[in-house]
């Protein structure tokens, strides 16, 4: 199984794409993180792992500009930081 599947097996996720296929990681986890519920969140880390999926989410808010809403920024910060020992700051 891929993160693209998550995708199309839930396509409330991101209901405005054309193409879920050609989604990046980075963007699936996005999308699951802001759309999606606990069970697709830990269906994401059981296909990546925790730390993957940590390094993912880092790679995504260390850019100039990310679509996460301030409260699930906060909230994965913290989840990552306990459960992958990722010190994001």
């Amino acid at each position: 199984m891929t993160v693209n599947t998550i995708i199309k097996n839930r396509p409330y996720l991101a209901w405005y794409v054309k193409d879920p296929d050609r989604l990046s990681e980075e963007s699936v986890l996005e999308h699951v993180l802001n759309y999606g519920n606990w069970d697709d969140v830990q269906t994401f880390i059981k296909i990546k792992d925790i730390d993957e999926t940590s390094r993912l989410f880092v790679k995504t808010i260390s850019g100039a500009r990310n679509n996460y809403s301030p409260s699930i920024k906060h909230y994965f910060i913290r989840y990552f930081n306990y459960h992958a020992n990722a010190n994001i700051k």
